[in-house]
């Protein structure tokens, strides 16, 4: 999963339509493309963008085929998302293997 592929999916709303249309369940290409009122082109079009970002699977049944949704990579994304807005970590400095400034001055005193 590469979420730049999965948010260049989501940043088109017919994608966003199609995404929501599949909450409801598994919907055939036929019955997809009538709900959307697009051409079977610009259809093929967006699910192949969906499926590239792994947001749907397929299955085959006889003739038909029906389109579900992949709520793991969904999942997955939306984690990534929620890490952005935790707090972030501040860096350690690194530690050298350097003496201490003072103890170069005690070894002077000496």
């Amino acid at each position: 999963m590469a979420v730049s592929d999965i948010l260049a999916a989501l940043a088109d709303e017919t994608r966003r339509t199609i995404l929501s249309k599949l909450k409801e369940g598994p919907i055939s290409t036929g019955s997809l493309a009538e709900y959307l009122g697009v051409s079977p082109q610009a259809l093929s079009y967006h699910l192949a963008k969906l499926k590239k970002a792994d947001l749907i699977y397929e299955t085959r049944h006889k003739n038909f085929i029906y389109y579900e949704l992949n709520l793991t990579v969904l999942d997955e994304a939306i984690l990534w998302i929620t890490r952005l807005r935790e707090p972030a970590v501040p860096a350690k400095e690194p530690q050298t293997s350097d003496p201490p400034e003072s103890a170069g001055t005690l070894e002077a005193a000496v």
